[in-house]
């Protein structure tokens, strides 16, 4: 059956409607999701299988019967893994259908029916008792309910109930424990991603400083995790203020609480300077000793630095500070972690050795709308002086006297950088309520709430009246939009600047004045495994997951490129950059498609993983802003990614294994065309083998 989904286009701006698949959104769901990556992950797999060994083993060894409750199966994994390893029965429970029916085939697939019991359910409707899902409680509870902040998927809630209605007392538990680990540091690079910085700018008449409203200074910021791959942070860029410190530990062979509760650890400063981040990680014991431990630690808190397990399923989390705060070597302090039950964060309090003061304190709410409207990226981005100059330093090439200029861009400075630059009158749009309130607060703070007139409208309702009758001269745009997902959905700028045309003056600036899509083929260092196909996994037949997997990728959103932040996944440049398309700002949006053809030639061995595509804006002349690569390819192919974007990563549907030394195509051909009408970017690429 088909139904109809709304859409919103975030290059065109318009609502679209179209035909679907009932199922779109699971297979939106599984082609998006982490299986691929929990399958490849041997460092988890290996710790899971060794603990349920043991679980089992300790059952047994009392004369029971092992029974096991297997919440979140996913594959059926774990519940294989328990039966091989001489459990009596299983209840695997799986709440997503298409996941649940997978796990069904898989089990039957490898000869597990009778002992494995599939319930598509959430564990919180599960029965027990002789009409029930169970006839009884049982006596091992194995999960894998965790995410990077290891208890935002729900993980409390669920023990919470499984222990009162769903597992014995006392029962064997796989994972035993989690304990999580904080580490405050301070780090310049890492407040700019929650705070705003002041920000420079240098006019005829000197320094101007573009400074932060006090509201959103003295906001605590959003409580939200910040999850990313910390290990492709360079110690450089923190000071560790404190040891690793274990925060919270919870047992869960024991009845646990989701109750809201906080942990303090008193520590004395190992430097002087400003506390602003916790860095913070956990690792899950298989076993009551605590031999057998998966640990998601960075690599310089971590026992063995050269056997680390990439994983995408599991990172590190930021947290910031409702304030930075200084701090003095050797004088104590304490940090405090408080959690409801799906959210963790902390707050520093001062102490004395003598007296350690629990505080309960609610959860942090931002009041000042900038954290709600801008990402962490995006703060790096705004905050990013270097970035700053190369726009003022545009603006000031083509900025002449008497310049009305009309600025399109969602939460930018761009207005304030051209007022400061010598702009008769500047406008700007802002379509939403909440960007116009932030806007107008920042500008106030700079007393230019009667320089800047904001319009809260969508471009294409704007009237001659709107700008006070003026025409406009100069377009500008960083281009940003908080709806644009991949690199080219930013070219909004380019139908604003069409449905715009009728306000600007004959031969009207545009900046940036065009635009380029980029293109390069990499080796992944680890993010090939996401897509992946596993096939095998410790001994188990997964190909039923792989196919499932790979069905969901052959719809047509799945298909194309997916967002990916680089700078947190190394990669090998294989082949040169690759300009394709070009973007012609100063004129509306042609009515005919624009395609390129042509071939990238690989002139470095390596395994081909995919294309990484990005866009780059030429704000005036001799002025280029990269959204993707910020300096040349060096001789070994290291990629230097821009850190406040996400690039456009296209997987190859042919990956070579990388298990097989690298070698066949040396061309890769592709054909890119974009759609004016829908806005959309198609695109294919081939390998091709020209060794003959």
């Amino acid at each position: 059956m088909k139904v109809f989904c709304g859409r919103a286009n975030p290059t065109t701006g318009s609502v679209e409607w179209l035909e679907e698949d009932e199922h779109y959104d699971y297979h939106q769901e599984i082609a998006r999701s982490s299986y691929a990556d929990m399958l490849h992950d041997k460092d988890r797999n290996v710790k899971y299988y060794h603990g349920i060994r043991a679980a089992v083993s300790r059952v047994k060894d009392r004369g029971q019967k092992a029974l096991v409750l297997d919440i979140g199966t996913g594959t059926g994994l774990l519940s294989m893994m328990a039966v091989t390893a001489g459990a009596d029965f299983c209840y695997a429970i799986e709440v997503f259908k298409p996941m649940a029916d997978a796990a069904v085939k898989i089990v039957e697939k490898n000869g597990f029916s009778d002992k494995i019991k599939v319930i598509n359910k959430h564990s919180t409707e599960v029965t027990v008792g002789p009409d029930g899902d169970m006839p009884c409680r049982a006596n091992i509870l194995v999960t894998e309910l965790f995410d990077t902040e290891l208890i935002g998927e729900g993980a409390l809630p669920s023990y919470e109930h499984a222990h009162r209605h769903l597992v014995q007392e006392n029962c064997e538990a796989v994972p035993h424990r989690a304990t999580v680990y904080a580490q405050l540091v301070e780090s310049r690079r890492m407040w700019s991603w929650n705070k705003l910085f002041p920000v420079r700018v240098q006019t005829s008449l000197g320094e101007q400083v573009i400074v932060p409203p006090l509201e959103v200074e003295r906001c605590p910021g959003a409580p939200s995790v910040y999850d990313i791959q910390l290990n492709q942070v360079s110690p450089a860029d923190f000071t560790v203020l404190s040891d690793v410190l274990p925060m919270f530990s919870v047992d869960f062979s024991k009845q646990v609480s989701s109750s809201a509760a906080c942990h303090s650890r008193q520590f004395e400063p190992l430097a002087s300077g400003r506390a602003q981040v916790v860095l913070s990680w956990w690792d899950i014991e298989m076993d009551p000793e605590g031999k057998i431990k998966c640990t998601m630690a960075p690599f310089w808190a971590h026992s063995d630095p050269d056997g680390l397990q990439w994983r995408d399923h599991w990172m590190q989390c930021v947290y910031f500070l409702p304030q930075e705060e200084p701090v003095l070597q050797g004088s104590a302090l304490c940090l405090v972690a408080h959690h409801d039950n799906y959210c963790i964060w902390y707050s520093l309090q001062r102490t004395s050795p003598e007296k350690n003061v629990r505080v309960h304190q609610m959860r942090p709410v931002c009041d000042c709308q900038a954290h709600l409207l801008w990402t962490r990226p995006r703060f790096g981005e705004i905050n990013d002086q270097n970035r700053t100059d190369q726009y003022a330093q545009a603006l000031r090439t083509v900025l002449k006297p008497g310049s009305v200029c009309l600025c399109v861009s969602d939460g930018s400075l761009l207005p304030v950088l051209a007022h400061h630059l010598g702009a008769e009158q500047v406008f700007t749009i802002e379509s939403s309520a909440a960007s116009h309130k932030l806007m107008k607060k920042i500008f106030k703070a700079n007393q230019l709430e009667d320089k800047i007139n904001i319009v809260e409208k969508r471009p294409e309702l704007l009237t001659n009246a709107d700008l006070e009758g003026k025409m406009v001269s100069h377009l500008l745009g960083e281009p940003f939009f908080t709806t644009s997902l991949l690199p080219w959905h930013n070219l909004y700028f380019w139908y604003v600047r069409t449905a715009v045309d009728q306000h600007l003056e004959p031969g009207a600036v545009v900046m940036p004045q065009a635009a380029s899509l980029h293109a390069v083929v990499v080796e992944f260092r680890d993010l090939w495994r996401i897509r992946s196909p596993c096939g095998d996994c410790e001994g188990f037949d997964v190909h039923i997951m792989d196919d499932m997997i790979q069905r969901a990728l052959d719809f047509r959103e799945s298909k194309e490129a997916e967002p990916q932040p680089l700078w947190e996944y190394p990669c090998r440049s294989l082949s040169e950059p690759q300009h394709m398309l070009t973007f012609d700002f100063r004129q509306p949006v042609p009515q005919q498609p624009m395609r390129a053809e042509g071939a990238m030639e690989l002139r470095r061995p390596g395994r081909s993983h995919g294309a990484v595509l990005w866009m780059e804006y030429q704000l005036a002349p001799g002025s280029t802003l990269s959204t993707g690569l910020l300096e040349p390819v060096g001789d070994k192919g290291h990629c230097h990614w821009n850190p406040h974007c996400k690039q456009a990563v296209y997987f190859f549907s042919t990956t070579p294994d990388p298990r097989v030394p690298p070698g066949g195509p040396r061309t890769v051909s592709y054909a890119v065309e974009f759609h004016p009408h829908t806005g959309d970017i198609t695109m294919e690429f081939r390998l091709t083998d020209t060794s003959d």
